[in-house]
Parts: C-alpha cells; structure tokens; sequence
C-alpha cells in the first residue's frame, strides 16, 4: 500500500493512530507553495505563523470499515467500496429521521482494504480511541470519521427546556465504542481542558463545552438561588453538568467568535472585544 504523502516532500505526518485493520495518519502541509501573487503570499505567511495550516486525514484499511462525515471523501486506492447506507425501501424513513433530529440521511461507509484520503482543512483534527460501551456527546459539526466498529447516532436531549435555553440542538451526535473516532475542532488540543467529574457538578457560563460523557446529566439552571442573585452576579443562566465523566471545555472558542465579529464590523481595537460569555 503506498504513503499518503507519495512523492511529495512538503507534507508531513504529524501524529499516527492505529486500531486493530485501521491505521491513521494527521498530515500537515508545511507551506502552501502555489500562491502566484504578493497579497495572498502575505496573508498566507501571517496564517503559517498562527499555525494555521492545510491538514488531512489518511486512513489505512486492512479488510476494515470506516464511516465519515458525507463529502469528506477526497480520493482512495484500492478495493474499497462504498456504501451509502440509502435504499429505496428505507429512503422515505431516513428523509422522515432526518427532518426530524437534523441528522443526515446518509454516512458514507467505506469498506475494504487500502487507502482513503478526506479532503483538506484549516482545522485542527483530534484522534481518540474509545473503550467498549464508552459513549460520549459532541458538539454539531465536530464528527469527521469513525472506524466501522463504533456506533454513531442522533439521541434526543433528556431536558427539552435545557437544551433550548442552553444554546444546544434538540438532537446531538453520539459516537460508543469500541474504536478509533476523529474530530474535526475550531481549536487544537491545546486548547481543551478536559475535566474529570467523580459524582460532582460543573457550572458553565457559555457555549464552549465542546464534548461530554453520556452519563453526564445537562441541565440549565439560575447562576444563584434567587432571581435576585442571578441579577447581580451578571451571570444569569449557566449550564450545569451532574454526576461522572469527563467534559472538554474550549474557552478560547468565545475569543475567537468575538474576534471574527469585531474585525467584520471593522473594530480592532482590544477593548472593543467583550468576552463576557453572558452576552454569548
């Protein structure tokens, strides 16, 4: 089976994962070196020193399956074959379940053994392996990829009210285990905390838990006891987590939102930048 990176020698393998049939390989472009004009030369050499790279997923089957986000397909050699998972005597069910928790009709299913290259992104990528029966909740639009043995579905959040006044969907992905799972992250891992709750509770003022175990509870409660309390703290509503498991928090996802809507109204200026997650 050939490398992903072939002949090319800008591209490097920056982190490699492997799980019984499948191995995967995080590649980083090191430079994009076609840009034929000085003003996007400029931009791209501010964006390289941010570490704001082309990165791609290369995945190695061996007589293994893998499911991914549909349209993340770039190119795969090999045989492979792929299955939508969409028949005439299911489409009608699926197209209802779809409208319903805004779940896809289809995951592409890759089946086989070779190689299968996903598009390129300006995303930071996140590899985990989860253990038998492990579950956990990820946000919309961090599922990239999982291997063939790990189930991956919709689930209804347990508190309507929450999910609504806590900024979340109605329905949210869940990925169980066994196997590999990628994801696709508006941040690097250096940038999550990951904490551990042993029967305990986690407060959250703001959209920045990215990811959760399932047998967490998530609710959304006043930041005190009284209205009045919660008036004075500025803090209102907060998003709470009861009992154990682990939470990823990715506070600087509010910095960053902030940012792209300050330099859209043309601001620049620091101060200009609220970052009370209140107002998120």
């Amino acid at each position: 089976m050939q490398s992903a990176i072939g002949t090319r020698e800008n591209v490097q393998v920056v982190q490699s994962f492997e799980n019984q049939g499948l191995r995967v390989e995080i590649l980083e472009y090191q430079k994009l070196l076609g840009i034929s004009d000085t003003s996007t030369a400029q931009r791209v050499y501010f964006m390289e020193q941010q570490n704001i790279k082309v990165r791609q997923i290369a995945l190695y089957l061996n007589n293994e399956t893998v499911t991914i986000e549909r349209g993340a397909m770039s190119y795969f050699q090999g045989p492979i074959q792929m299955v939508s998972g969409v028949t005439l005597g299911n489409a009608l069910g699926k197209m209802f379940k779809a409208s319903v928790t805004g779940e896809q009709m289809s995951q592409p299913q890759y089946s086989g053994s070779g190689l299968l290259v996903l598009e390129p992104s300006f995303r930071h990528f996140i590899v985990l392996q989860l253990g038998p029966g492990e579950s956990i909740i990820i946000d919309d639009g961090m599922f990239y990829c999982a291997q063939g043995s790990v189930t991956v579905q919709m689930v209804a959040q347990r508190n309507i009210s929450a999910a609504v006044a806590g900024g979340k969907t109605l329905f949210q992905q869940q990925l169980v285990g066994p196997g590999i799972i990628i994801l696709e992250s508006q941040v690097p891992m250096q940038e999550i905390n990951v904490m551990r709750l042993e029967n305990d509770v986690l407060r959250v003022d703001g959209r920045f838990a990215i990811l959760r175990s399932s047998s967490l509870e998530f609710t959304v409660e006043r930041s005190a006891k009284t209205l009045m309390g919660s008036a004075m703290s500025g803090e209102g509503l907060v998003n709470v987590y009861r009992g154990t498991g682990e939470i990823w928090l990715a506070p600087t996802l509010k910095v960053y939102r902030t940012m792209a809507s300050a330099f859209a109204a043309g601001l620049t200026s620091t101060s200009s930048m609220n970052m009370n997650t209140s107002h998120d």
